[in-house]
């Protein structure tokens, strides 16, 4: 299969209608896009990430009121922070009706909602009559794209589209909330939108859902290792860690430190400005150049844990965890 790139959604319309895979973009990062009513074309995404049927879907919609024909018993706090934050890169998990299957759950009677903001993927949810499923387009486990040609390098081969829409502008995935049977909102995954910005609209604290079982989580990434680069990943204080690498080839992840002893272009600064915002776009595309340079190992310092800040600790947490 040739793999083509561009900007038609006609044709990415046409290919999604018929039962194809379309890698999509959007503000966070790339999804890898299936008519989520078309049990076939779902299947597909699993088998072209090989991604394991344990772990369940989000569904794409061009607005909260298309994404109201999928699921019931919507809480008010969930609709207040609907009007505050979408479309954006926050994911509601909601009950489904019957319309959505349980391959996309994963048998969950749940299923994740978002309302992405990238214009492009806006206009062609807005030419479908059906909501899309999609993970980040990348295979399973792997660091996720934030460019059209991170997908091309990965899937190149196996999907027949990719609708370039350039850099996504958040770089880390959606923050996932649900509710549990007082409604209270529960926070899933931390993503693009931060507790602190949910916090002051709902004007109450968000409770942190403990760890899921890693055999059957209940939304998108929250596998204990996921996101990580081929090489191996540990993070901590750089300065400290660096004297046990002394004869190794050594790459560094800071958010605005340099570091003498590391050659400067093995030294990936995230922002040097200093904005988290800056440094979670950047994120997922140091981890993949990197695996470029063939380095012997990724040292990466904690980030300040606040705002977006919590999102790219909790993606370095779990790209190192399978060097642990």
């Amino acid at each position: 299969m040739d793999t083509i790139t561009g900007t038609d959604i006609y044709l990415a319309q046409t290919l999604l209608r018929a039962g194809d895979l379309v890698a999509i973009p959007t503000e966070t990062v790339y999804g890898l896009a299936a008519n989520a009513l078309n049990e076939d074309a779902v299947l597909k995404i699993f088998q072209v990430k090989n991604r394991p049927a344990f772990n369940p879907l989000i569904i794409h919609c061009s607005s909260w009121e298309k994404a109201g024909q999928y699921v019931n018993d919507v809480p008010d706090k969930a609709i207040a922070l609907a009007r505050a934050f979408t479309p954006g890169p926050l994911t509601f998990l909601l009950r489904k009706n019957n319309m959505i299957s349980d391959l996309v759950t994963a048998g969950s009677e749940k299923v994740a909602v978002r309302i992405p903001k990238h214009p492009l993927t806006q206009r062609l949810l807005e030419l479908l009559d059906f909501p899309l499923a999609a993970p980040s387009a990348n295979p399973f486990g792997y660091i996720s794209p934030t460019t059209a040609g991170h997908v091309m390098k990965s899937l190149a081969g196996k999907i027949p589209y990719i609708l370039n829409g350039g850099s996504a502008g958040i770089g880390v995935e959606s923050t996932i909330i649900g509710f549990d049977e007082n409604e209270q909102v529960i926070l899933h995954r931390l993503g693009g939108i931060s507790i602190e910005a949910m916090e002051a609209v709902l004007n109450e604290p968000i409770i942190i859902a403990s760890e899921i079982s890693m055999t059957k989580p209940l939304v998108p990434g929250q596998l204990k290792s996921h996101y990580a680069p081929n090489t191996p990943l540990y993070t901590g204080q750089i300065e400290k860690m660096l004297p046990g690498w002394i004869n190794k080839k050594v790459a560094t992840i800071s958010f605005t430190k340099q570091f003498k002893a590391v050659p400067p272009q093995q030294q990936f600064i995230l922002s040097p400005e200093g904005s988290l915002d800056e440094a979670a776009k950047n994120l997922f595309a140091a981890l993949r150049s990197i695996d470029q340079l063939q380095v012997d190992v990724i040292l990466v310092e904690i980030f300040p844990n606040e705002g977006i800040g919590r999102a790219i600790n909790d993606r370095l947490n779990r790209a190192g965890a399978a060097f642990k």
